[in-house]
């Protein structure tokens, strides 16, 4: 009978620890699920910050603003818009050529099949 108490005070002791060791785990991982949510919230906070930021300023009245103070620029208006104009004859519009890298990726049918013909 001494043997069968000890041998039941052991798988008692065992349990216990057991018992123990799971809620000490179950602490540690609570601890860090709070520490993960408060992390959460803090980069939820600076999210929200962050786009109000943006938001303000890509504002188009701020960056007119800018633009007249630091870049001197002005706004366009029709007095100062100048025109120019070309004469029919003084300038001929050319296709401008394909390169030859571009030329063996691209244009894989003849210039001939193509639609719209040779010019």
């Amino acid at each position: 009978m001494n043997r069968l108490n000890i041998f039941l005070l052991m798988i008692v002791m065992g349990c216990a620890l057991s018992v123990v060791n799971a809620t000490n785990q179950q602490r540690q991982i609570f601890i860090q699920l709070q520490r993960a949510q408060s992390q959460e919230r803090q980069l939820q906070q600076d999210y929200s910050q962050l786009q109000y930021q943006q938001s303000a300023l890509s504002k188009t009245s701020r960056i007119e603003q800018i633009a007249t103070a630091s870049l001197k620029m002005q706004a366009v208006s029709t007095g100062r818009t100048q025109y120019l104009t070309l004469d029919p004859g003084a300038a001929k519009a050319e296709d401008a050529p394909i390169p030859t890298s571009a030329a063996s990726g691209f244009a894989t049918a003849p210039a001939a099949s193509r639609k719209g013909g040779v010019r």
